[in-house]
């Protein structure tokens, strides 16, 4: 039986599934021994995995840090944030099950490693359509985007992949979303002094899509592929004289936002145009 909340408690939130909640976030374990998980560190730049979760414990540690906890207390870390407003951000996102209190995503992926077995233009039939309906133009989608096929559990699939700064792909199709390691954010650069940054990369081709006709315009990017990436991504935004924020309209959104501003005046709201909406993509779908 499934049943919704109009609050979690701290208590709940503990009892997420810590491997469940890592993947949602877009973070796959680099090892498994037994039942511990180790990850490259989403709390920091890592080459070798330290940070361990005790799957039968449900607690994470970080041995480059020297912290570990719950949940809660990687949330905090993680996200920046009080533990009220962690809750926020864990309400607008999961469910609970009576029974088996973990995330509950349809189509959630398997938590296994993602292995890429082939990167080629995107043709595949059903990519194309599910872009379409996302009011992105073919051409703009090619421009950046590959047709990625990878192996996860022993099965095959293939989504559309964007490429990150380290080698890894935001991966999408109509059914999920996930993404290969390593995580990290994308840069497009153009050489301006101009910078606009999003969340995701549709949102980014829903830009791209906007500014068509604009031959004008020209400026860097950044793609965070993770809200959580933007306190990372702050030197790289800050050596810019000016940044367009087009970040979601959500709690995380607004609240990276906002200590954005409060930051410098080179930080710029361009949310105002999708004010009425979750984020860009959702405007642009929603346009006439």
């Amino acid at each position: 039986m499934r049943f919704k909340k109009e609050k979690l408690s701290t208590e709940e939130a503990k009892k997420i599934d810590l491997i469940l909640y890592l993947s949602s976030l877009g973070f796959q374990p680099a090892q498994i021994r037994n039942l511990e998980y180790w990850y490259n560190s989403p709390l920091r730049m890592e080459q070798q995995p330290s940070f361990k979760v005790t799957k039968k414990l449900n607690l994470w540690f970080d041995h480059g840090l020297g912290k570990g906890g719950t949940l809660i207390d990687f949330g905090i870390l993680y996200h920046k944030c009080t533990v009220s407003e962690l809750l926020q951000i864990l309400n607008a996102d999961f469910s609970l099950q009576q029974h088996d209190p973990i995330p509950l995503r349809k189509n959630f992926p398997p938590i296994n490693k993602i292995v890429i077995t082939g990167e080629y233009p995107l043709t595949t039939p059903s990519l194309l359509s599910y872009i379409k309906t996302r009011k992105i133009p073919i051409e703009i989608a090619k421009q950046y985007c590959l047709e990625i096929h990878y192996n996860l559990s022993g099965r095959f699939y293939f989504g559309i992949g964007f490429k990150n700064n380290s080698g890894g792909f935001e991966i999408r199709n109509i059914y999920f979303k996930t993404s290969s390691s390593p995580k990290d954010i994308t840069t497009l650069k153009n050489g301006s002094n101009k910078v606009a940054v999003f969340e995701g990369f549709i949102d980014f081709l829903s830009f791209k899509t906007m500014i068509k006709n604009d031959k004008k315009t020209s400026q860097d990017f950044i793609i965070l592929n993770s809200v959580s990436f933007f306190e990372r991504a702050r030197p790289i935004m800050e050596s810019y004289s000016q940044i367009e924020l087009y970040l979601d309209r959500d709690f995380a959104g607004i609240n990276c936002t906002q200590r954005a501003l409060s930051w410098s005046d080179k930080f710029i709201d361009k949310s105002l145009l999708y004010k009425n909406h979750k984020d860009i993509n959702e405007w642009l779908m929603n346009s006439k």
